[in-house]
């Protein structure tokens, strides 16, 4: 099967699976959506949600956060993974935004990742849900399942992933197909034991083919 025969059926299954998939981050504005995002990085959203309203409350914008000690805010978010470099890279991520983009959230994919710890995900992620700019950014589960249903290979990095994902998949669907993967990897597709036998996919999917076929040896 062709990966664009298979990317159709793909998409019909997700658009009848996950119909109101959605980003599960909470934020209200730019600033709390990148930095929700880049604390992201290696960990749930749903422990991202719960040192967001404190971290925001004390810190309500680039200004208050540039100024705030690194070590206080690492205790704010001790609880996920990675704090204290992402304690330093957001108060020094705030602190160019402040200097050099007179304390507004750049929107331009080149001046966002050049802040620190705003890599090319956080940043597409930030663009697709505040700027409403086409995109497929991989995260963890995305690329997982990218190189599970065939549509990339195992040594593909996020950027090139991207680029083969949006090349299947018709342009107006990219905000849909990146929030109904993830959905399907958190639901199905997980990391260390896929649910391959509750998803309607594994007809289509390489990685179940492989799996059952060393299995039957």
């Amino acid at each position: 099967m062709r990966k664009e025969e298979r990317a159709a059926i793909v998409l019909s299954y997700l658009r009848k699976t996950y119909p109101d998939a959605k980003c599960a981050l909470n934020f209200r504005n730019d600033y709390e959506c990148l930095f929700a995002i880049a604390l992201s990085a290696q960990t749930s959203d749903e422990s991202v949600n719960k040192v967001t309203p404190r971290l925001f409350s004390l810190y309500p914008d680039v200004d208050s956060l540039a100024k705030a000690d690194e070590e206080e805010v690492r205790r704010i978010i001790s609880s996920i993974g990675l704090a204290k470099t992402k304690a330093h890279n957001l108060v020094r991520a705030s602190g160019e935004i402040v200097s050099r983009f007179h304390s507004q959230i750049p929107v331009e994919m080149n001046e966002l990742t050049s802040l620190p710890g705003i890599g090319h995900k956080t940043a597409s992620v930030f663009l697709l849900e505040r700027k409403d700019v086409p995109a497929i950014p991989v995260d963890t589960h995305v690329g997982r399942l990218s190189k599970r249903l065939g549509f990339a290979k195992e040594e593909d990095g996020v950027i090139a992933i991207q680029g083969k994902l949006e090349r299947l998949f018709p342009r107006e669907d990219w905000h849909f197909v990146h929030l109904a993967l993830i959905s399907h990897g958190r639901a199905r597709c997980l990391s260390l034991s896929p649910r391959c036998k509750d998803c309607e996919l594994a007809a289509v999917c390489p990685y179940f083919r492989k799996k059952s076929s060393t299995r039957d040896r």
